[in-house]
């Protein structure tokens, strides 16, 4: 049987929140914006608070939403959706619309999972005016059409969607924990403030050759219109931005080309570190990896073995409190510009034990594949959930 579709504005009142923003006063009362979105529901922690007058002319605008609307945010990163299920009073901002279903035909919980189908939204989102405008104006989303199954028949597919997405939910929250692992274990091994290791240079743990501690070709030694489809692998930020070994773009250059520029060749178990762009960023070369060079963007470290622990030394560029002073880093801050081969052969560390350098290495061992696991079990979650979403939507 096939089901009937009805344009938003049939079943809904549909209205913009308040199209100024209301000064941050210290107010009783929230007012939220796109930001305040999150993936795990609506946010109060970082939100402007505004005065009790403030609040009651966004109120008098229908600017503040009640327990049973829907939110949807138009404007900016367009698609975040929240059904409210509080009765705290708060306002939003124009750039989120404040969906009211006709609550004898159109259930929220089931209005808020037809808004995240993209399908459902791609014709508004087609309508937009240009590119470079990340947003879907009102009346556009007044006239989104979304099916209109049975009261009955709403309920039971929300349900569904409930159960599938508490767990893709779940899934995203192991992976959350078990990313904040690492670092735990890390602080309660080696920082530690009255230990009487020694304090070494990352230069003094690099592997005993020449050029074990190295950036890449400069200026016109490499060349954009060098890089070729195929041949040996250039690595550049992109390889490590996520402070793991990734395949993004792909870039080669020729064996000829190689052979000028063999000095910057990169070995199995070296550590790249980004000091262009997006600074402080590390990872270890895998065991596999096929011949290849890096930009002068990272800068690469041979390790010497009997010292020390390729993946210890990441850890510590990412975790160590002492390392991460020397970059410039505050507690909530980024790594210093400007950063340079020099300054990370100057930084130093207390060098924890061999043994103990070992004993951590096999436990972040267990804890890739741990992770692994986690990125695949969420991976499932999704797919259940999208494919769910699309039957729940799209099935005749």
């Amino acid at each position: 049987m096939t089901r009937t579709s009805v344009q938003l504005a049939e079943v809904c009142d549909v209205r913009d929140g308040t199209h100024y923003t209301p000064p941050n006063t210290g107010g009783p009362f929230p007012f939220l914006t796109v930001r305040d979105m999150t993936d795990e529901g609506l946010s109060f922690s970082d939100c402007s608070w505004i005065s009790e007058h403030e609040f009651i002319k966004a109120k008098t605008a229908s600017a503040c939403p009640e327990q049973g609307t829907v939110l949807f945010s138009k404007d900016g990163t367009v698609g975040k959706v929240h059904v409210v299920n509080t009765d705290r009073p708060f306002a939003v901002l124009s750039s989120i619309a404040i969906l009211r279903p006709d609550g004898e035909r159109l259930l929220s919980r089931f209005l808020g999972f037809a808004l995240r189908d993209r399908d459902i939204l791609r014709d508004a989102e087609n309508r937009k005016t240009g590119s470079a405008l990340r947003r879907i104006i009102l009346e556009d989303l007044k006239e989104v059409r979304i099916p209109l199954p049975l009261i009955s028949e709403q309920l039971r597919i929300a349900r569904l969607l409930e159960e599938a997405d508490r767990l893709h939910r779940m899934r995203r929250y192991a992976l959350q924990v078990c990313d904040e692992l690492l670092p735990a274990v890390f602080h309660e091994m080696f920082v530690r403030p009255n230990n009487t290791w020694p304090l070494i240079t990352i230069e003094e743990l690099a592997a005993r050759k020449r050029n074990a501690i190295r950036t890449g070709p400069f200026g016109s030694q490499l060349l954009h219109s060098e890089f070729t489809t195929s041949g040996i692998a250039v690595l550049g930020i992109d390889n490590a931005v996520n402070n793991r070994f990734d395949w993004d773009q792909r870039r080669y250059i020729s064996p000829q080309k190689y052979e000028l520029l063999k000095r910057y060749t990169v070995f199995p178990d070296d550590v790249i570190i980004t000091i262009m762009g997006t600074c402080g960023r590390c990872a270890v070369i895998p065991k596999n990896i096929a011949t290849a060079i890096n930009t002068k963007h990272l800068c690469c470290i041979t390790i010497d073995n009997e010292k020390t622990f390729p993946s210890f030394i990441q850890a510590a560029f990412l975790y160590h409190p002492q390392i991460l002073r020397q970059l410039g880093v505050a507690q909530k801050g980024a790594i210093m510009e400007g950063l340079n081969m020099e300054i990370i052969k100057d930084l130093c560390l207390p060098l924890p034990p061999y043994s103990l350098q070992k004993t951590f290495v096999k436990l972040a061992e267990r804890h890739e594949r741990l992770r692994a696991t986690h990125i695949e079990a969420l991976r499932q979650a999704e797919h259940l959930f999208e494919t769910l979403l699309h039957q729940a939507f799209h099935t005749q």
